[in-house]
């Protein structure tokens, strides 16, 4: 595979990604980045950005970069929590990147933390995800997951 998977995720353009016009820019296992611009569907009641979507996008990067990572070793990961703190208020038209690198990448966990920046360079949310890596055959259905947290994963 290519060292940027950022082709191939934008090639299959489906689900939440799709959903909010994400477009992954850049996507290495020691980096992640993203751009959109805001739309009426990423606003709540008060026209400003939703935190949900700030926690989305953050979701997102850090778990494409998890697994780039986790692939070479024959798993895939599931996000155990997401953090994220909403520093500014964001209003439709603005244009947004993103950017998440890793923290840790051990074995069984891995922490991302991601920045995401407006258009002036000024910081918007900033977050960190901690997802589990699990074997490729371990089911990702909940009871599973539960007994690999409980064992040590």
């Amino acid at each position: 595979m290519a060292d940027d998977f950022a082709t191939q995720m934008n090639a299959r353009r489906e689900g939440w990604p799709e959903a909010m016009g994400m477009t992954i820019t850049s996507a290495t296992k020691d980096e992640v980045r993203a751009e959109m611009t805001i739309g009426p569907q990423h606003l709540q009641a008060y026209g400003i950005v939703h935190g949900g979507v700030h926690c989305g996008v953050i979701e997102t990067l850090a778990s494409i970069g998890a697994y780039l990572v986790a692939r070479e070793r024959g798993q895939h990961v599931v996000g155990l929590e997401n953090n994220t703190s909403f520093v500014r208020a964001v209003r439709a038209g603005t244009r947004l990147r993103a950017v998440a690198t890793p923290v840790t990448r051990g074995r069984q966990t891995q922490v991302w933390a991601a920045n995401i920046i407006d258009e002036e360079d000024r910081l918007v949310a900033t977050g960190r995800v901690r997802l589990l890596c699990l074997a490729a055959d371990q089911s990702l259905a909940g009871e599973q997951v539960k007994g690999a947290l409980h064992s040590g994963g």
